[in-house]
């Protein structure tokens, strides 16, 4: 079929091997990633101590609070990844979070709604070019929902469950 054929198998000798996705960080860039995380300092009540949920010695991080998610994905790998990646692969990252961005803002404006209303479907598209399609399910085209449900309901702070947690 032709689909993504820097990712096919490649045959060297008697094995197969298979090259590396474009998105995949290396053990110096994964080591980066979680040092960043492991020393990064934040205001009081901005998000939990993400430094307590890195693993340095296994390059993970786990135990995160969905809100800590949120902030993750919308200030800290845009700025983390930005020197790791190309700029074909960071831009859809951080146009996903600009968009999540100006959704959960204090004001909501119609104007910027509207904006990230007709961009995100283009930044999908960049995804999808960029992660295997296997990785797509219904929840991961959600977003093109948010901005006009959030032209309806309003300010997402009301209707989501950070509050709660």
């Amino acid at each position: 079929m032709r689909i993504r054929l820097e990712l096919h198998p490649i045959q060297n000798g008697e094995k197969l091997e298979v090259p590396t996705t474009c998105y995949t960080l290396s053990p110096e860039d994964k080591h980066k990633l979680c040092l960043f995380l492991k020393n990064l300092k934040v205001p009081d009540g901005f998000s939990s101590n993400i430094s307590q949920c890195v693993n340095l010695k296994d390059h993970k991080i786990s135990g995160l609070k969905s809100h800590d998610c949120h902030v993750l994905l919308q200030h800290l790998l845009p700025l983390a990844l930005c020197g790791m990646l190309s700029k074909d692969e960071c831009e859809p990252l951080i146009e996903l979070s600009i968009f999540f961005s100006v959704l959960e803002s204090k004001e909501l404006k119609i104007d910027n709604l509207e904006h990230i209303e007709a961009q995100i479907p283009i930044t999908l598209c960049k995804l999808e070019k960029l992660f295997p399609l296997s990785f797509f399910d219904v929840i991961e085209h959600l977003p093109v929902h948010l901005a006009s449900e959030a032209k309806i309901a309003g300010l997402f702070h009301y209707p989501w469950m950070y509050p709660l947690e």
